[in-house]
């Protein structure tokens, strides 16, 4: 089976073109945020490399994040306009799977890390099967350092650009029982190799997507966030606190124009 796959969850854009398990070209760049204007040359130039134009090809994957929100609608557009134009079954891959994947000379837990939004990490836990798959036994989370470091229970493989950023915050937050290996350095960015590889064991399987492709952005609720920035306060508290500020701030007005008001009969100003 001859696959395209496109890997743009992050600043670093993989393209790869497999047939089973044998790559016959490959791009990868740091893409920036330019992705919209680098995806379709790229691609133009790979099938080109290969020899090989879009009819030639028996399907599409495509890494659908979670990662940066621009760079994965890139992606999934693009696979779905050409999925359009050729008919081709498109398969769907969480791009933090597909980094897992690349990691295959352990058994102890597998996590990738990528950066999210300023501050804080998606993350999501693996372990690699006897027989060669995956299972997660984490699926895909956002949030700090702190919240990322509770989730590592035991002695764990860690790598990605989320890790290579924030070490030092994850590894002040870990218990006492946890330990972290640092993952190869061939595996921190995301590649369209794994996207290819996992793409074809889904649609062989019968995995292909719909009419209705959503991307997987993994993202902590407004609440949530509001929580945390509060300090740990419920909405309820919260609500609470600004209702007796505002009541304080009411009486002690009251208070004030009480004492500014004339005293009954004495004559205004004396």
């Amino acid at each position: 089976m001859k696959i395209l796959a496109i890997e743009t969850a992050t600043a670093w854009q993989s393209i790869a073109i497999l047939e089973d398990d044998v790559v016959l070209a490959r791009r990868d760049q740091d893409a920036g945020s330019a992705h919209g204007m680098l995806l379709l040359p790229s691609i133009d130039r790979l099938l080109a490399e290969a020899g090989l134009q879009l009819s030639s090809l028996d399907g599409l994957a495509c890494s659908i994040g979670p990662g940066s929100f621009t760079g994965i609608r890139v992606g999934v557009a693009t696979c779905l306009g050409l999925r359009a134009a050729t008919g081709l079954p498109l398969a769907l891959v969480p791009t933090l799977e597909a980094m897992a994947w690349g990691v295959r000379s352990t058994m102890i837990p597998i996590c990738p890390i990528l950066t999210s939004r300023k501050g804080e990490l998606y993350w999501a836990i693996f372990r690699r099967q006897v027989e060669g798959g995956l299972d997660c036994i984490l699926s895909e989370h956002v949030g700090p350092p702190g919240m990322l470091a509770k989730s590592l229970t035991e002695h764990s493989l860690v790598f990605g650009d989320g890790w290579v950023s924030m070490e030092s915050e994850i590894r002040a937050a870990l218990s006492s029982t946890a330990m972290v290996l640092p993952g190869p350095q061939d595996v921190t960015k995301p590649s369209a190799v794994n996207v290819a590889i996992l793409g074809i064991h889904r649609l062989r399987r019968g995995d292909i997507a719909g009419d209705c492709v959503a991307p997987r952005y993994v993202q902590r609720t407004e609440a949530e966030l509001k929580y945390e920035q509060s300090g740990g306060l419920s909405a309820t508290a919260r609500r609470q606190e600004r209702v007796a500020v505002a009541a304080s701030k009411q009486s002690a007005r009251g208070h004030q124009r009480k004492a500014q008001a004339p005293r009954p009969g004495r004559p205004h100003g004396s």
